[in-house]
């Protein structure tokens, strides 16, 4: 599928998630005070406005600024977690398996939630307990919704209009600029049928964020500066 393309390679993003986790148990060992929870960032974006890119950009600039390990998730690396038992197990041993807030949060989602999207909530149980630890980007996921009640989380949206999405699809996929509004459209009504009917939410409402960012007039770099600079990076 196309769509491939638009999404950074899992591979590195497997080894990124390995460090993540062998510094946190570094730093689990040390018995070292925290002074304060570790922000998580989540980045919510209509589809065809540039989400991955911001996300990865993101990152980069924070362990620069920080000099701690950030991780960036999304369902494409937890899918491939979950897919291979060993790398599950090294990976996600340390994260609580009976997570306080996801019960909460889990608590207030539609009905359909338990019986129809049991493999999403084992996703987002590992999402939200990667994100109680911090220094975590989510792209995606529903990450504004799930993880709301986290302290010291962040949460921005990506929108654009129909022409930005569509001729962004067509030059980052190399498709026609038909295919890429068709492609547009239907993925973004899968999006919003999930969130609206299994998170019981409309991840468009504005509440749900700290800052909106319009793609037509916010280049990946002004976006970028900006979520670092609000969030205290």
């Amino acid at each position: 599928m196309p769509e491939n393309l638009l999404i950074p390679s899992v591979d590195m993003r497997i080894s990124s998630l390995e460090e993540y986790n062998r510094r946190q148990r570094e730093k689990a060992a040390s018995h070292l005070k925290k002074l304060k929870p570790r922000p998580c960032i989540t980045i919510s974006r209509e589809y065809g406005c540039t989400g991955y890119p911001v996300a990865e950009r993101l990152r980069e600039i924070l362990i620069e600024k920080t000099g701690d390990e950030w991780v960036m998730i999304d369902k494409a690396i937890l899918e491939e977690v979950a897919r291979h038992h060993n790398i599950s197990e090294d990976i996600l041993r340390t994260l609580g398996e009976n997570n306080r807030i996801l019960d909460q949060v889990l608590a207030t989602f539609s009905p359909k939630w338990k019986s129809n999207q049991e493999y999403f909530q084992m996703l987002s149980r590992y999402v939200v307990a990667l994100a109680e630890q911090g220094n975590v980007i989510i792209v995606e996921l529903g990450g504004a919704i799930i993880t709301r009640h986290i302290e010291n989380s962040f949460h921005f949206r990506i929108y654009g209009s129909d022409v930005f999405k569509t001729t962004t699809l067509a030059s980052r996929l190399n498709i026609e600029v038909e295919d890429a509004e068709k492609l547009m459209h239907r993925q973004q009504k899968l999006r919003d049928h999930f969130t609206r009917d299994f998170l019981d939410h409309d991840d468009h409402s504005p509440a749900l964020y700290d800052l909106l960012f319009n793609n037509d007039r916010c280049a990946t770099d002004k976006i970028v500066w900006t979520i670092a600079s609000y969030t205290g990076n």
